[in-house]
């Protein structure tokens, strides 16, 4: 303390003489400031920070420190992290708080090698299902521009496609962050009676246009041309005045707004010689409703459009490396299941299965377009055109889903008997999660549920039994094991429906992002050599593309949808990912990294590294932060790289 300093110094205390907490005691300066974003540092008005993927991130996350992004990734992988926004103050004049543009680079390494923005680089903004962040819509590359409110955080999903054939390296761009300056008066501020002039000018473009399938050419012409003097009267509007140049051109030049005042998030990935196997080392089986896309899309079953539909699904969730089948429920839970729409002997059922990518397909047990053929006569047919195929390693048969009684079995028996008539080496699969229960095998339901096998054989050779039996026990794997004969070709498969639930891993909306990752750590570790999902698309009948998604009724929000129509988001088709099939994705990709490290090192060794990383040791122990992720991915990439 310096002693120098006069007695009769007042010492502030709150509340007096406006010391201590008080607001606006020994302010320098007044508070106020410039919000104007072409005279203050982005940063100024706009908290910006990076998260792990496997981070749920809320309206109402709280900022933290920016720091630079460094990612690993092996070739042939996806990898992905977000970026979240929280605006800290307004600077728009009408109700967002202010528009920010994001802008991205290509990456590139020293040597010139490139990962393209749009082709390898994406980016999706974060949408909430039910209040939780789940659905991922694409953004427009390489510049968007999102709306920001107050008090709301707002996510980017960054994701990067490294190609297999990559060269390895250091890869360095930046994602840049500017906030827009909105002037008064423009078109965000319209009067009413613009609006309405507007709404009636584009709706009459719509009346020109919507009635012109099945028209004469010329007719068609004409009504284009009409629509385009409309769409051109209104662009050249003075409501749009503020975003003409003197030659016409509506764009904005990119260095118009990215300056100095820019925040921008340094990006460095780690491409390693790893080439993540085309075809996945675990068929993850998964379904595809085609009644949802019929009722949705309005679609008629077996309709050219109905094709179409199927395929713009099939090819869309090929990227995420699991292995589609289109269904459709019977009674009793009898399920026709079929991977091609497509006869065998037509090309594109060739193009289908023979795709590299495909790690399983499912035969349909009789038509999936009714035709002049009985169901015998198409059988054989189909199973002898298949048997000759090189594929034909990779189909199975997939009849009746979780039977429960004495009468389930025998028509799961009677059908396969009729399917090994012709193709004495197909493979069946059924999945279940009890014996039959007017019929007990065994004292104990448990016990009864083991002894599946010997109720089903020989008329199954894939036994898909749910986790939800296991519990927390996992010692009880090799009870299930123990009764299989694997060197008659018999394997154990797994599957997640309605439960497990909390805490153990499942694709539940609202639950844990590594908690959704640990599914496929939770499959290596046990050893299945296979995985069934029920539903990717089952939520509520609706008959309009854009409308609502609504999960089913009686069962737990996200289970049996992984993604959504893009119709409910935006004018495109595409269908639009969930966070929860992300995840799968990273999943199914940690599971070829711990399969690499197996396969130098033992079973036994990888088994060790997954626990004493901590990333997973059981279904109620698994990592709930994303570091012991890297950490194991890092170990892999340390020890497994070559030298």
């Amino acid at each position: 303390m310096d002693n120098n300093v006069s007695q009769e110094m007042s010492v502030p205390v709150e509340g007096v003489a406006g010391g201590g907490t008080a607001y606006g005691f020994n302010d320098a300066e007044p508070l106020k400031q410039s919000t104007d974003p072409s005279e203050v540092p982005t940063a100024d008005l706009v908290n910006v920070w990076c998260m792990p993927n496997t981070v749920n991130v809320g309206s109402q996350e709280t900022p933290r420190a920016l720091e630079p992004i460094n990612l690993l990734a092996a070739r042939n992988e996806r990898e992905s992290f977000q970026i979240a926004m929280r605006p800290k103050v307004s600077w728009a004049a009408s109700s967002p708080s202010g528009i920010v543009q994001v802008q991205c680079s290509d990456l590139c390494s020293s040597a010139g090698d490139r990962l393209v923005v749009g082709q390898s680089l994406k980016l999706r903004r974060v949408v909430p299902v039910l209040g939780v962040p789940d659905a991922l819509v694409p953004l427009d590359l390489p510049v968007s521009q999102l709306s920001l409110f107050p008090g709301e955080t707002s996510v980017i999903w960054v994701s990067i496609d490294v190609p297999t054939g990559q060269p390895p390296g250091q890869y360095e761009g930046e994602i840049i962050i500017s906030a827009m300056k909105t002037d008064g008066g423009g078109s965000s501020h319209l009067a009413k009676h613009e609006k309405d002039q507007l709404c009636v000018e584009l709706n009459t473009c719509l009346d020109i246009m919507e009635p012109i399938e099945g028209k004469p050419m010329d007719e068609v012409v004409e009504r284009i041309k009409c629509a385009s003097s409309s769409l051109r009267r209104i662009l050249f509007s003075p409501s749009f005045s503020e975003f003409i140049s003197t030659n016409g051109s509506t764009d904005m030049m990119e260095e118009d707004v990215v300056s100095n005042l820019s925040l921008r998030i340094k990006l460095r990935l780690t491409v390693w010689e790893f080439i993540i196997p085309v075809t996945p080392s675990l068929p993850a089986v998964i379904g595809v409703s085609d009644t949802v896309i019929e009722d949705r899309f309005a679609v008629e079953h077996g309709s050219e459009d109905w094709y179409k539909k199927l395929d713009l699904h099939f090819k869309w969730l090929l990227q995420y490396r699991i292995s589609p089948y289109f269904c459709k429920w019977g009674e009793s839970m009898r399920v026709l299941t079929y991977t091609s729409p497509w006869p065998a002997d037509h090309p594109k059922s060739d193009e289908y299965l023979s795709d590299s990518r495909l790690a399983a397909y499912a035969v349909p047990y009789r038509q999936v377009i009714a035709g002049d053929d009985s169901r015998e006569s198409y059988l054989r047919k189909e199973v002898e055109i298949l048997r000759s195929k090189p594929h034909w390693n990779k189909a199975y048969f997939y009849l009746w889903d979780e039977p429960l009684n004495m009468e389930h079995f025998d028509n799961v028996r009677k059908m396969a008997s009729e399917i090994y008539a012709y193709a004495p080496d197909s493979r069946v699969l059924t999945t279940y999660y009890c014996g039959p229960g007017d019929a007990p095998l065994a004292p104990t339901p448990f016990e009864s549920f083991v002894k599946v096998p010997n109720l089903l054989r020989p008329y199954t050779q894939i036994y898909c039994t749910s986790e939800w039996v296991l519990g927390n026990r996992e010692d009880l794997v090799k009870d299930i094991l123990d009764e299989l004969q694997t060197e008659n070709g018999e394997e154990w498969w797994t599957y997640i429906c309605l439960g497990p639930s909390d805490p153990h891993p499942n694709w539940h909306l609202g639950m844990r992002g590594t908690q959704q990752r640990a599914v496929m750590w939770r499959v290596w570790k046990e050893g299945g050599t296979g995985f069934l999902y029920w539903g990717a698309n089952c939520y509520e009948k609706a008959t309009v593309p854009s409308a609502e998604v609504k999960f089913r009724r009686g069962l737990p929000p996200g289970d049996g949808v992984l993604y959504y129509p893009g119709e409910v988001f935006s004018s495109s088709s595409e269908p639009v990912a969930s966070l929860r099939l992300e995840r799968l994705l990273s999943g199914l990709q940690d599971y070829e990294y711990l399969k690499l490290y197996e396969s130098k090192y033992g079973r036994e060794e990888a088994m060790g590294l997954l626990e004493k990383t901590g990333v997973y040791t059981g279904p109620e122990r698994y990592t709930l932060e994303h570091r012991p992720i890297d950490v194991l991915r890092g170990e892999v990439y340390n020890t497994c790289r070559p030298s």
